[in-house]
């Protein structure tokens, strides 16, 4: 703690609100993350938001190659310092929702394992690992976000914390949780508890059925979660009565009163090929 304060002091940093900066100061976090990510020589790493590189530097003794992309060009002087000794480490000034990752790939990832490690602010994380997970670019991603986030990106059908995401995370990954991280492993320390979350992309989905239409009905099921499925569908879907929602609901052998945070992935995607199936989406 004290060796962080001090090389903060030297570059006259301060902590940005906006930025959600809450820098690592247990060592056996960043050594951990490592492990759960299984990096080796013949991997490339890119980290997102690297602050002052408590991390990074785990990164780069472990993997082949590591980009950092860094938001706040305060840090990049102190990651000059930190990083100064390890020639295998990149750091990029960047905004990692603007950055071009089909580019950043293409100079720096060739010939390696690509996969994403980072410990996520709290206030982009939706929209970051959507990017990434979209990207199509990475084989796997691991990261530390707010606890109740990686608890929704892990959660089965029927758990308090299942949602629309913990559809598209099982759509595209197979997701697993590896270990909690408390407040006081930060400073400064974040109000909340954090998480580590490994989230490995599927060469395929597991579901055949068309993909925007599968998650149009993701979408509606859980715009109103106490309302009834056939409800919810009802409100969403302009070709779709009740009646006939009803219908298919008993066709699949589901109970037309129950919720869509009961459905997994396989659930959902049955219902979708019916509506397509009836011309009702």
């Amino acid at each position: 703690m004290q060796d962080i304060k001090t090389l903060l002091g030297r570059h006259g940093f301060r902590f940005s609100k906006s930025l959600g900066q809450n820098f690592l100061t247990a060592r056996w976090v960043p050594e951990e993350i490592v492990s759960a990510a299984r990096l080796n020589a013949n991997t490339t790493v890119l980290e997102i938001g690297p602050g002052i590189g408590c991390l990074t530097v785990k990164l780069a003794d472990a993997a082949g190659r590591v980009v950092a992309v860094e938001l706040d060009s305060a840090l990049l002087p102190v990651l000059a310092e930190t990083m100064k000794d390890y020639v295998n480490t990149k750091v990029i000034h960047g905004d990692i929702l603007k950055v071009d990752l089909a580019a950043l790939a293409e100079t720096h990832f060739p010939g390696l394992r690509p996969v994403v490690c980072a410990n996520l602010p709290y206030n982009i994380t939706t929209p970051v690992l959507t990017r990434l997970i979209d990207s199509g670019l990475f084989a796997q991603i691991t990261v530390m976000v707010q606890r109740e986030v990686a608890r929704r990106i892990t959660a089965p059908a029927g758990s308090p914390d299942y949602g629309a995401f913990s559809v598209y995370a099982a759509y595209h990954t197979e997701p697993t949780l590896h270990f909690d991280v408390p407040p006081d492993c930060f400073i400064p320390q974040p109000k909340v508890h954090s998480a580590v979350v490994t989230l490995r992309m599927r060469e395929k989905p597991p579901v055949a059925t068309d993909k925007d239409t599968l998650f149009r009905v993701v979408k509606a099921a859980f715009a109103q979660r106490r309302k009834t499925l056939v409800n919810c569908l009802t409100a969403a879907l302009p070709h779709a009565s009740k009646e006939a929602l009803t219908d298919i609901m008993l066709t699949l052998n589901h109970d037309p009163r129950l919720r869509g945070e009961t459905l997994d992935l396989i659930a959902f995607a049955r219902i979708t090929d019916a509506l397509l199936e009836a011309g009702m989406i």
